[in-house]
């Protein structure tokens, strides 16, 4: 095990990384409980920093700094919110790894002939709900792979396909067609 400054270096040296570069994917999502089988659910995204669109369940999602957009083309509906930091952190797993690095113990582990590390954090105080965010990186780019996180009986996790770094593409706002119902929820 490497120290824990190190092994914070490594962590922090990946979370710039995603403030710093656009990152674009396309992901599965598996969730699994003791007693049921697993599901997965497919997605694409593009995130920058806190900024992110979202593909997922016949959705898109958008956030711009300030705003969420969440588009249904189903019934051709926008809704604008402004969404609770909890929100974002359930949307954005990065984000996540971001706020529980100054409440969890940290390991670090080497996998692959040194290609890739695994960091395990593992909160102090069980109290806040999560068992264990395991994270797992390329070493070369940095590039986040997987991301699980352990929840009680329920597992998540979050593996990244064909994840690479872009110039970034577009804002990150989701613009409605004129015909398209507006719902407005921001206060």
């Amino acid at each position: 095990m490497k120290t824990l400054l190190i092994i914070l270096s490594v962590l922090s040296s990946f979370l710039t990384n995603l403030e710093t570069k656009t990152l674009q994917s396309d992901f599965t999502i598996t969730v699994s409980e003791e007693v049921n089988a697993p599901m997965n659910y497919p997605g694409k995204i593009t995130m920058h920093g806190r900024n992110f669109l979202l593909t997922m369940f016949g959705i898109e999602a958008a956030y711009d700094g300030k705003t969420l957009y969440m588009y249904s083309g189903d019934v051709d509906e926008l809704t604008l919110s402004n969404p609770t930091e909890q929100e974002l952190l359930e949307a954005n797993p990065f984000l996540y790894a971001k706020a529980l690095v100054n409440v969890c113990n940290i390991t670090e582990r080497t996998l692959n002939n040194g290609e890739q590390t695994l960091i395990t954090l593992t909160p102090k105080d069980q109290s806040i709900g999560i068992n264990r965010f395991t994270l797992r990186v390329r070493n070369s780019d940095l590039m986040p792979m997987q991301v699980e996180l352990k929840e009680g009986k329920k597992s998540t996790i979050l593996k990244l396909n064909n994840a690479k770094f872009v110039s970034d593409p577009k804002n990150y706002v989701i613009k409605p067609e004129a015909s398209t119902y507006i719902n407005d929820m921001r206060f």
